[in-house]
């Protein structure tokens, strides 16, 4: 299951679930290996692997090890999770790199396999640069923590039937096969065909020449396909919660319309962390204050995947910068996971920060693709209702007045938000004064005018 030759329970489980033979042929099976064990292997880890066989389970239900796991590895304990949890999860790739490489997404959730109407929709993406590889094996052990903390943890419960959670290990497959232990190399940050899929994305301030790849059109896809709301994506190299915009100009200097937010969001995550809020600096890097930056004013990236979430896909994303090392020794990654563990269940719980609804028309119909934006935030692309008529908006607390639109009918209203109680965000449906025939008439000019603004960003990319 891991890379090298580092002994696990995975190994001794598998050989005993291989053997056909009677409990006690097993049983044989299981002292002998257990006799060469290397000293260094705890006690502990004996009795996980007992107990995992002498209860009968499958060995997924044994706790993952901290180390580094290939490609086909993740694959597997993906697939493991999947069949061990089916009710809650489901397993799909969005695609492939380059080489071939599957794209794998785990979803978790109450109704994993659809999006339902009220629960939104979150994602994590790791090792978008290949050599950047802590986020990839904390996403593996969030996973774990999450499938087998349902129905044992009341928050962790809570969370999964509220909430669908989208879960990424590694966006840049290829790039991880090619790259090795390396604190500050960037043999492995690339894709296969040598671009850098942070710098891939369509960009709203400046023409991005380079061409799409494989792995930036599966997750462009993606979003469009999804009603993504909140997400983040993991890299490494510094130890900061970078916030959009990562790209900008001189009458914005990086700072969207939702700034408050995404300080916020940024600020939690960082100050959940176990010392990421201290500032802490890295060899040839200055500190950030709070543990949080903006990233335009950190330095400026066209092409961005966060920003590309934000201006094109309704998406508040955020980037962390998980460790001064960008592939640590494995000895580390227990202590990666104790220090952001609080601050990965945490993050997720703000997807049900702000206000969620409906748009209707006079008849009681949902309408798809009308505008909601809020006074004074206005987006570069107005932020839409989705195909069912859903909008969501994280938003801190406070009185805000929105402006709904649609078939050039116009509604101004304003509404109180209040902090979210027991995961669920404040529920507000807007009626507007059209009819089901106008609604009709301005989802197919709004489609029209989408088909062709798509067209138009592949063009200039």
């Amino acid at each position: 299951m891991h890379t090298g030759g580092t002994y696990n329970s995975w190994q001794l489980v598998a050989k005993l679930e291989s053997n056909s033979g009677p409990l006690h042929n097993k049983a044989e099976v299981l002292t002998n290996e257990l006799t060469v064990l290397p000293t260094k292997v705890s006690v502990i880890l004996k009795q996980v692997v007992i107990c995992c066989f002498l209860l009968g389970v499958t060995p997924v239900l044994c706790t993952l090890d901290f180390n580094y796991h290939n490609n086909k590895a993740v694959e597997n304990y993906l697939k493991d999770i999947n069949n061990n949890y089916s009710s809650i999860t489901y397993l799909h790739s969005i695609g492939s790199s380059v080489a071939g490489n599957q794209l794998w997404v785990l979803v978790i959730g109450l109704y994993p396999s659809q999006h339902m109407i009220g629960i939104p929709e979150m994602k994590y993406v790791a090792n978008m640069h290949g050599n950047e590889v802590v986020g990839r094996e904390l996403m593996l052990h969030l996973i774990e923590y999450l499938v087998t903390s349902y129905k044992t943890d009341v928050v962790i419960s809570q969370l999964i039937n509220n909430t669908r959670i989208h879960i990424m290990p590694s966006m840049n497959p290829d790039g991880f096969e090619a790259s090795a232990v390396d604190c500050y190399g960037i043999v492995g940050r690339l894709n296969k065909n040598g671009y850098d899929l942070n710098r891939n994305f369509p960009d709203a301030f400046n023409l991005n020449p380079d061409p799409i790849q494989p792995e930036t059109k599966a997750v462009m896809d993606w979003i469009k396909s999804e009603t993504f709301v909140l997400s983040a994506n993991f890299h490494g190299g510094a130890v900061v919660a970078s916030y959009p915009y990562d790209n900008g100009n001189a009458e914005n200097n990086g700072i969207t319309p939702d700034e408050d937010v995404f300080k916020y969001l940024a600020t939690l995550y960082a100050t959940k962390h176990a010392n990421m809020y201290q500032g802490i600096q890295c060899p040839g890097m200055n500190s950030f204050p709070a543990g949080i930056t903006n990233g335009y004013q950190w330095y400026p990236v066209r092409g961005g995947m966060q920003d590309y979430n934000y201006v094109y896909g309704q998406c508040y994303e955020i980037t962390i910068e998980l460790s001064c090392c960008k592939y640590p020794d494995e000895s580390t990654l227990s202590q990666f996971w104790s220090d952001n563990k609080v601050s990965l269940i945490e993050y997720i719980k703000q997807i049900h920060m702000g206000i969620k609804g409906r748009v209707f028309d006079l008849e009681g119909n949902p309408i798809p693709n009308a505008i909601v934006e809020v006074k004074d935030r206005k987006h570069i692309q107005p932020y839409t209702t989705n195909s069912i008529g859903e909008y969501y908006h994280l938003l801190t607390p406070g009185s805000y007045t929105f402006n709904i639109s649609a078939a050039g009918v116009s509604l101004l209203q304003t509404v109180d938000i209040t902090n979210n109680k027991n995961l669920y965000a404040t529920k507000y449906d807007f009626s507007i004064n059209v009819s089901a025939s106008s609604a009709n008439s301005h989802l197919q000019v709004y489609t029209l005018l989408s088909i062709l603004s798509t067209i138009l960003v592949l063009l200039c990319t």
